[in-house]
């Protein structure tokens, strides 16, 4: 008698590739979430420094800070500060270019004040402080307060 020679492949090998293959398809899935997520954090970062930086000129130029609907309204931001780039004001995970009075996940918030710490919330009072935020993905928080 001959032996028959058994040359397929059984299903306990096809289960084990499988197996093997769903771990490495779950380390890349893993690994490219955690680089979007810093680069989304990257990102947030440097916009509150741009953003910053756009507060300040203006604030040297007219010793106050806008107003939050000031600086949510494009055209007064068309008029008065033409550096800034529309970008700069939106959440990698949002696509809404407006900040919001108090931090939130998927927004930047812009918390203008008086020097009494009053919030400033019209043109009458003049707007001396103010802190950006960005609400980080994975937990926490960037932010930024006015220089004076």
């Amino acid at each position: 008698m001959k032996k028959l020679e058994s040359r397929g492949v059984t299903i306990i090998e096809l289960l084990v590739l499988l197996v093997i293959i769903g771990i490495l398809a779950g380390l890349v899935i893993s690994t490219h979430a955690g680089i979007t997520q810093k680069e989304n954090n990257t990102t947030r970062e440097r916009d509150i420094d741009e953003l910053r930086d756009e507060l300040e000129a203006y604030y040297s130029q007219y010793n106050e800070y806008p107003t939050l609907r000031q600086l949510n309204d494009t055209n007064w931001r068309a008029d008065n500060m033409k550096a800034l780039d529309k970008g700069v004001l939106r959440d990698p995970s949002s696509g809404s270019y407006n900040l919001a009075a108090k931090p939130a996940r998927n927004t930047y918030a812009y918390t203008v004040t008086s020097a009494s710490g009053k919030p400033c919330d019209d043109v009458r009072t003049a707007c001396t402080q103010y802190t950006l935020t960005a609400t980080l993905q994975g937990g926490g928080t960037y932010v930024k307060n006015n220089l004076n």
